[in-house]
């Protein structure tokens, strides 16, 4: 229970004070100790006032104690010690007043139970610092020990230190019950919202158990439809089952009688055919020389109707031939599509004939092809022809044995073998080497045909050929900068045809390449950017040995090379000198530079 209100003893303190300044001193304080309830704000200036105040009373209450009797011989102590008291006493109060008066002051305005703390310890501090003003602590004591303090001034210390005693143990209650109060109300706020949740979850929870009875009756409902159909379509398929098992039977019956007779009719087939190829190898025997005198003939009119008509290509002026030579043409090129498909066949057979007649063979499908070559639309229709033709003379053919011999004969005579590309007559290789490269797209196959091609143009015999069977277009459609490798090769093997040789081969290849064709596919090839320097020095040497032919300066003019070269010379490298040289000599022989800015060039060069 709390003891006596603390307006009631400053009252009662006040009614025991003193007269003279100490006793108006005293009321003073205690008058201004009972006015602090009514308000808890105060300005900084007003606390400094109240602490001069104090200390004016103070001075006042040391002048009357001087009077008192009991206070002459300790007068020096009490006013030395009372004068370092006072002013702390002053400090700490204006201190605790103004801090509870920032924090007012501030705009916070604070709960009920913590203002009602806020005043109560407010009196406390001004009831502390009245009584610290009244007597000094342990020197107080002291002096009351001694007989120095009145008795009822140490009466008035005794009540005031135990209104003290008891705000001071109201304070920590209150303290103390204003603590619980802020913890139950956090608890109660949490559980408030944690009830919120629930209730929230709870009317979800309903929503969603409405929503799922109706979506198990649906499913329910359709759950007993599905089963009902299915019911009736099972009992539709049991039906069928037992149908079809009665069919099963029959036909497993029907079965058996029919295996009895296939056993029966296979030994008569296999007693047959035994007797077939008896029949067959009599009469192979028998036509074994007519067949050889036939293929001998045949090579015949293949070699003569290639060298007299097949060969006979003329792509650039056909625009100009009349139109009975067109037609002729034409009519050669239906036929060559005819013969194709069933020359290729033969292939099979050259195993077993005469490997001199696989000359005449190979150039007539050969020639063939070139008939083919000038009609781009007839060419695509022979694609797959045209591709089984040539790996079969790149491969060669292996056959395992005669199909028309007879099984009686020993094995080991069976296998026979026809080489084309790889073969050692070197017209038959060259000629399989050009159909390699007309029909067959891999390109280990056309790297592989190059390099043989290359090395058959080491020779005399080589050099012949080409020109023979008119190798320059073979060649010149492989002349493509989307193959690099390709395109190498195939300039090696026009730069052996360039090389000097015994036989005069040299100005009639020229005059091959002489052509709008070969030109066109010379501007295609430099107006490239991704051309190798290799692949342009090549070039160059082929074009520098055309440039020689007064004539030839047409085409360069028609396709603009002259002006290509003009611009390579004057952005090449110097340290090319190959090529610089090569240039030179092109721009000198087609009258593009004179011997004079050659010579400047030159000297500029070195």
């Amino acid at each position: 229970m709390a003891g006596p209100g603390p307006g009631r003893s400053a009252r009662a303190l006040q009614r025991r004070c003193p007269q003279g300044p100490a006793g108006d001193f005293l009321s003073g304080a205690l008058h201004t100790k009972c006015k602090s309830r009514s308000s808890l704000v105060y300005k900084e200036s007003e606390f400094t006032e109240a602490g001069r105040e104090k200390s004016i009373g103070s001075s006042d209450f040391q002048k009357s104690l001087k009077n008192w009797d009991c206070f002459d011989d300790e007068q020096d102590y009490f006013c030395g010690s009372s004068g370092l008291e006072e002013n702390s006493i002053i400090c700490s109060e204006i201190d605790a007043i103004q801090n509870t008066a920032i924090y007012t002051g501030a705009g916070l305005t604070l709960p009920s139970h913590l203002a009602a703390n806020t005043q109560e310890n407010t009196d406390q501090i001004i009831n502390h610092g009245l009584l610290r003003k009244i007597v000094h602590g342990t020197d107080a004591q002291a002096c009351n020990r001694q007989g120095l303090i009145p008795p009822h001034i140490s009466q008035i210390y005794d009540e005031l230190f135990v209104i003290h005693q008891k705000l001071q143990r109201e304070s920590s209650a209150q303290q103390e019950y204003a603590l619980q109060l802020q913890k139950r109300e956090r608890c109660l706020t949490e559980q408030e919202a944690l009830f919120f949740q629930h209730e929230a979850a709870l009317a979800k929870i309903r929503g969603v158990e409405e929503e799922v009875h109706t979506k198990i009756a649906a499913i329910k409902e359709q759950h007993e439809a599905e089963v009902k159909q299915l019911t009736e379509a099972l009992r539709q398929i049991t039906k069928e089952n037992r149908r079809l098992k009665s069919s099963y039977d029959s036909l497993r019956d029907a079965n058996d009688s029919l295996k009895k007779q296939l056993s029966d009719v296979t030994e008569l087939n296999k007693k047959l055919e035994g007797q077939a190829r008896k029949a067959k190898a009599r009469l192979e025997n028998l036509q074994l020389p007519l067949n050889s005198q036939v293929y001998e003939l045949l090579t015949y009119l293949m070699d003569w109707i290639s060298d007299q008509h097949l060969s006979k290509i003329n792509t650039q002026e056909e625009s100009h031939k009349p139109r009975v030579t067109q037609s002729s043409k034409s009519c050669t090129q239906e036929k060559c599509m005819k013969l194709l498909p069933i020359a290729a066949e033969q292939l099979q057979w050259m195993p077993y004939v005469n490997p001199k007649l696989h000359v005449p063979v190979i150039k007539f499908i050969y020639w063939s092809i070139r008939q083919l070559d000038t009609d781009t639309q007839q060419h695509t229709t022979m694609r797959s022809t045209m591709r089984r033709l040539g790996e079969d003379i790149f491969k060669g053919i292996v056959s395992k044995g005669n199909p028309h011999s007879s099984s009686e004969q020993p094995t080991e005579s069976k296998s026979k073998s026809a080489a084309f590309f790889k073969s050692f007559c070197m017209p038959l290789r060259f000629l399989s080497t050009l159909i390699v490269l007309k029909t067959v797209k891999q390109v280990d196959y056309l790297a592989q045909a190059f390099e043989s091609l290359r090395a058959d143009l080491k020779t005399d015999e080589g050099k012949a050929l080409f020109l023979e069977y008119q190798c320059v277009p073979v060649v010149l459609s492989h002349l493509k900068v989307s193959s690099t490798s390709l395109l190498s090769r195939a300039l090696d093997g026009l730069l052996q045809m360039t090389m000097e040789s015994g036989k005069c081969s040299l100005q009639p290849f020229l005059e091959s390449c002489s052509n709008e064709s070969f030109f066109q596919t010379c501007s295609v090839l430099l107006r490239s950017s991704k051309l190798d320097i290799a692949v342009l020095e090549k070039l160059c040497v082929i074009l520098q040995k055309l440039s020689r032919i007064k004539s030839n300066k047409k085409l360069f003019e028609m396709f603009g090379l002259h002006q290509m070269f003009q611009e390579l010379r004057r952005t090449v490298d110097p340290g090319h000198t190959f090529l610089c040289i090569n240039l030179n000599s092109i721009l000198l022989n087609l009258e593009f530079l004179t011997s004079n800015s050659l010579d400047s060039s030159l000297s500029t060069s070195h």
